[in-house]
């Protein structure tokens, strides 16, 4: 196929040893189909479609024509889902290639969806439509809220029926990401108690992600503390919208602090912090106020990894790095509450803080208030009236809340513009979400379509976004599926 799309490949992660993937190319499909197309990362990415056939475009989306340059691996990790360690690897992924833009940002282009590896188990490698269809949702959506994420380039249809609990479509999803490599990747070469490999793996992330630390003395260190930092932002961003990722486990936690893995997850409509969306989340591990937990708890299996790597003396080793992890949790708090401060629309650090931000979400938590809504109702913008907001307790608090305000800023007008910059007037909401890809298994892509157009903009107020802001009409019991 002639490179009139500009691919701009240089695949290093492909460079390295047999320990890291397994060359393997996408199974051909049946009957491809594109169905979707992110034009506005195509284009951020420098890559041109225009020139090239739906016929053809559908086969490359789908593996059954690979771009001159691509090299296709599936790359080995390793995880603890749901606590329990298990060798992995891509069951069901491969990824073609590290596509270089005009300006040398470097993205790993991936099937998800494209058939049976050698780590596949006993799986068949493929996916079906409908999850493909919520990742490209969500992770846009993720994006357009700014929070890091992997994104979605395309999602084409196989032809083919794959098996699940009933008979579904099957479906390629197009992933893009900075790098898919992981704390599981990690734990994956660790566990090969091979320290030259451990050694590789290190300088390569490094290079890759963080070339500042290059020339620091213990190089270990500095990608343990960066990486929970990195991490420490991205759950915060979560927490600051509502998000649910469902399924964090380690495998499912980038080294690059991209959100990845758009399975069981979804928004909270109504705030409780004990939201839990997915089917296989049984005893809410993963639940919304959880995800802080969880992630200390899988930065600490990322810290065991490094330990050899840290300090010839293991004892030492444990000790700076127990030291680093044990850092988590001051950090995270402070961040937490300067982002609801930013939430609040608040300037400085005030005392009462903590206690105002907290009375709000209990407030929340009592009377079932939309986590969303509440924040909009706060900036003056929501259209339809809502009578909860007349209770007495709400209005004794926003009373505090006002008088909070005027101290440290004598701008209104500023803490409106950081409230709006913080607080999305519209989130994928389940119910929408669910009605998009229902139309969609019957190949009507229009409801897609649109709620793609009025995520594109989450913090603006516009005419016709009234109805994606209404909170879901599902019951408190949906649930989610990774589709695996």
């Amino acid at each position: 196929m002639k490179n009139t799309i500009n691919w701009n490949f240089d695949n290093s992660y492909s460079r390295l040893s047999n320990a890291f993937k397994e060359h393997i190319e996408p199974v051909p499909v049946k009957k491809p189909e594109l169905v979707l197309m992110n034009q506005d990362l195509a284009n951020e990415l420098n890559l041109d479609f225009s020139k090239i056939d739906k016929n053809e475009l559908s086969a490359l989306f789908t593996g059954n024509i690979l771009p001159k340059e691509s090299n296709t691996i599936a790359q080995a990790y390793a995880g603890h889902q749901f606590g329990h360690f298990t060798m992995l690897g891509d069951g069901r992924a491969v990824l073609i290639g590290e596509h270089l833009t005009n300006n040398n940002k470097r993205y790993d282009i991936q099937f998800k969806g494209s058939g049976k590896t050698a780590f596949s188990r006993n799986g068949d490698g493929r996916a079906a439509l409908g999850p493909m269809l919520r990742e490209y949702i969500i992770s846009e959506a993720m994006h357009n809220l700014n929070i890091p994420s992997t994104r979605s380039l395309a999602v084409a249809k196989t032809g083919e029926e794959i098996i699940r609990d009933t008979s579904l479509q099957g479906a390629i999803l197009t992933r893009v990401a900075s790098s898919h490599i992981r704390v599981g990747t990690f734990q994956y070469i660790a566990a090969r108690d091979k320290k030259d490999e451990l050694e590789i793996l290190l300088d390569y992330v490094v290079k890759r992600h963080y070339p500042d630390l290059i020339n620091l003395k213990n190089k270990a260190l500095e990608l343990l503390k960066t990486v929970i930092n990195r991490q420490i932002d991205l759950v915060v961003n979560w927490m600051r919208v509502g998000f649910i990722h469902g399924v964090m486990n380690t495998d499912n936690m980038t080294i690059s602090g991209e959100t990845i893995d758009y399975g069981p997850c979804a928004f909270m409509d109504t705030y409780d912090p004990k939201t839990v969306f997915s089917s296989i989340d049984q005893k809410g591990r993963y639940a919304y106020c959880n995800q802080p937990i969880i992630t200390k708890w899988n930065l600490s299996r990322f810290a065991e990894c490094l330990i050899p790597l840290i300090d010839k003396n293991q004892d030492n080793a444990i000790k700076i790095a127990t030291e680093a992890i044990n850092s988590f949790e001051k950090k995270y708090e402070e961040k937490w509450i300067n982002m609801m401060r930013d939430k609040l629309g608040l300037f400085g650090l005030e005392n009462e803080d903590k206690f105002l931000i907290l009375d709000l979400l209990t407030w929340m938590h009592q009377k079932k208030a939309d986590y969303t809504n509440t924040f909009c109702h706060l900036m003056d913008l929501t259209k339809k009236k809502n009578k909860l907001f007349d209770d007495i307790n709400f209005m004794n608090w926003k009373k505090r809340w006002k008088e909070r305000s005027l101290k440290n800023n004598d701008s209104p007008k500023k803490s409106l513009a950081l409230m709006k910059h913080n607080n999305p007037l519209v989130i994928p909401r389940n119910h929408k979400v669910e009605e998009a890809l229902k139309a969609a298994e019957k190949n009507d892509f229009k409801l897609i379509n649109k709620l793609m157009e009025i995520l594109k903009d989450p913090y603006t107020q516009k005419d016709d976004i009234l109805d994606y802001q209404i909170p879901s009409n599902l019951d408190e019991k949906y649930k989610t599926f990774c589709g695996t």
